[in-house]
């Protein structure tokens, strides 16, 4: 039986701990600390943990984030034809129907092409020049700010895969990512139920009367569904909540109702859903699928989901998410992968060559939104085949969150 209500502060590893791991000429044995530090990343990362752990410390990340996150509401409650220019303008697309007005997430996404080399100066500590974020209103340097913040998160995933690499062995991790030397950006905001009747009332839609109504009645505890990652590292600022003033885009910070972030976790060893608590000032880094199947299990994909506030019908959560992920041509092997894990891991279950054992699911209801690893994964498939193969199993017309 899944039990909710705890919460899991994250492990925090600091920005300069990183910089010294991910040096080429860092060795194991530099020092105790740094020792003490591999290991409780691997605890974090590893079968036994949640597979995510919070990186703080890391330069002009605060303000970047703070400049951006607003900009994703302002965004989300546009009129169609301002969103589509300024979405234009500033190299953007989006990868939901924008004109469907009952949607619950916004996300607005770019492509962020990379050739970094971790050994040389760090991204997040130099400002992009030709514009001041100080200086940022409304929808002025969306684009650049998006690309700086977004080169920022991909320095950190980089360099968290080289350390990963050095305690796995090998260079897999690191390796896949600078042959992909491409990541998904995106910026995400999660509606208010408010946020209905303000797109309602921009497009004449129905009266707000009969809206409120409906929105309450039909309304999801999630804000997303239950699913896996299938990329290598996601990378995420943490959440920043927005509260409406009235039906209006007018809105101010608010802290969360409940200090944590609101994504939440299943926890495979203790069979219930945990709710992540990390800095506001953080970055979050989550093990995907394809982590998970590189590194030979040693990393461990996390399941999550996104909730949803009760009785805060203006209270919005916005964020930045960076999709890590191998070149489309990269093929997985299976060979000596260790999949097997506890009855409540919805992945492989001990793939072999001849397929003799079974696939697993979490025990709980939250098994049934997820397809198991197995049915989309195969030995010798590309990452693009596995890409859509998992897309199609979630979300086609036959899908098991197709009517989500």
């Amino acid at each position: 039986m899944v039990e909710e209500g705890e919460t899991l502060e994250l492990y925090h590893l600091h920005y300069s701990d990183l910089i010294a791991l991910s040096s080429p000429d860092h060795q194991l044995s530099n020092s105790d600390h740094l020792e003490s530090v591999m290991t409780t990343i691997m605890k974090n990362l590893g079968p036994s943990g949640p597979g995510l752990l919070a990186i703080t410390g890391v330069p002009n990340a605060s303000h970047l984030r703070q400049t951006l996150l607003p900009m994703a509401r302002k965004l989300a409650l546009l009129n169609n034809q301002d969103q589509k220019r300024i979405l234009k303008d500033h190299g953007l697309g989006s990868d939901v129907p924008l004109k469907k007005i009952d949607r619950t997430v916004s996300p607005f996404a770019m492509q962020l092409k990379y050739n970094l080399d971790p050994n040389a100066t760090s991204l997040c500590e130099v400002n992009r020049p030709g514009f001041d974020i100080k200086s940022a209103s409304e929808f002025t340097n969306l684009g650049n700010i998006f690309k700086e913040l977004g080169n920022c998160m991909i320095e950190v995933g980089l360099r968290l895969a080289r350390v990963c690499d050095k305690i796995i062995g090998g260079h897999e991790l690191e390796q896949s990512l600078l042959e992909s030397s491409s990541a998904k950006g995106r910026l995400i905001h999660y509606h208010s139920i408010v946020d209905s009747l303000i797109l309602q009332a921009l497009n004449n839609s129905r009266s707000k009367s009969s809206t409120l109504k409906t929105t309450n009645t039909n309304h999801s505890d999630l804000w997303q569904q239950w699913h896996y990652d299938y990329g290598v590292f996601t990378v995420l600022t943490a959440p920043m909540f927005m509260y409406g003033l009235g039906q209006t885009r007018d809105a101010e910070e608010s802290p969360s109702p409940s200090e944590h972030t609101y994504l939440q976790i299943f926890d495979p060893n203790k069979n219930n859903v945990v709710t992540v608590k990390a800095s506001s000032e953080s970055f979050i880094v989550q093990v995907g699928e394809s982590g998970d199947v590189l590194s030979k299990g040693k990393l461990r994909a996390t399941l999550h989901s996104v909730c949803r506030p009760k009785n805060f019908d203006s209270l919005s959560r916005e964020t930045f998410v960076v999709f890590l992920q191998p070149a489309w041509t990269k093929r997985f092997s299976l060979y000596d992968y260790n999949g097997e894990r506890s009855s409540s891991n919805g992945g492989l279950s001990r793939i072999r060559d001849d397929e003799e054992n079974g696939c697993r699911k979490p025990s709980s209801d939250i098994g049934k939104l997820v397809p198991p690893l197995c049915d989309r994964l195969q030995d010798g498939m590309t990452f693009a085949e596995f890409s859509r193969a998992t897309t199609k199993q979630y979300y086609g017309s036959s899908g098991l969150q197709s009517k989500r």
